[in-house]
Parts: structure tokens; sequence; C-alpha cells
């Protein structure tokens, strides 16, 4: 099989790829379940207006593959609170530099610590929320993004 015949992006497996939606589309409509595009819709209502939906919730890959989990830490009565983790975050800003805001989500009342988190599957997901903590990073360190169902995460 060679590299496509209707693409020419320098990279043959985007050009196979590319080819193969283009068929698959010419066949079915092409939609997914879950998935960025489909949370995106769902928070701006296209799918289903005033769902009371504001936020899409991420995960996100370092270039090695392996999910990003992020730390910080609640501000409790001009003290430090315990350190907490979470895979799941909330865009807040993105820069012109590609660094971003990230805001970390935990289920509602989960203050575990870090250690039981090896994994996103380790994370519930029931009931995400807001947490206030935020951390700065660089997209340029990230080859991949996953994109939750839409969610209402302020309660």
């Amino acid at each position: 099989m060679g590299c496509g015949k209707d693409f020419d992006t320098g990279n043959c497996v985007a050009d196979i790829l590319k080819e193969i939606v283009e068929a698959q589309n010419d066949i079915v409509e092409n939609c997914c379940d879950t998935g960025c595009e489909q949370s995106i819709n769902d928070l701006l209502g296209e799918t289903d207006n005033g769902n009371g939906l504001d936020t899409v919730p991420v995960i996100l890959y370092n270039k090695d593959g392996s999910p990003f989990k992020g730390f910080g830490a609640p501000k409790e009565h001009h003290k430090i609170g315990e350190i907490v983790a979470s895979f799941i975050f909330r865009v807040k800003k993105v820069f012109d530099d590609n660094c971003a805001v990230l805001e970390l989500l935990l289920s509602d009342g989960e203050t575990c610590g870090h250690d039981h988190l090896k994994d996103p599957t380790d994370q519930n997901t029931k009931h995400l929320e807001a947490t206030g903590i935020c951390i700065t990073v660089n997209l340029d360190c990230f080859c991949h993004v996953t994109c939750l169902p839409a969610i209402n995460a302020f309660r």
C-alpha cells in the first residue's frame, strides 16, 4: 500500500488516515459519542440547548505517552492545605507562547493525597468540581489530549 494518493502532508501515516476518514465520511456520518469535538458541541449547547454545562475536562499526555498529573494545594485560613493531585483539568487560559493555566478538577469531597493516583483510571470522575487550584504548563511538552464529556464543574 502506498502513502496515499489524495494527500501529501509529508507524513505517510497522516496521508493514509486522511484518506480513510474521507472514505468513511462518504459512507456514513463520522461522529463520535465522546471526544473533543462532541464535548465542545455539548458545552456550546449545539446538541442540547440550555444544558448548563461549563467545562470540558481534559487529560493531557506527556511526549513519552504517560499521562500528566498535576499537583497543587488549596489555601486554608492563610495556610497551605494538603497537597492534592489530579489527571483531569479545566483549561482556564491559553497564551500565545503556548503556556496555559489549568485548574485541577476533583470529585466532590475528594481530598485524598496523591499517592493513590497512579493512572487516570484511578481517579473518580463522578461529580468532578473545580478546585480553584491552578497550575501553569508549557503546552509544547504534551503530545496528546483526551476530552471527557462536558460537565458542570461549578456548583
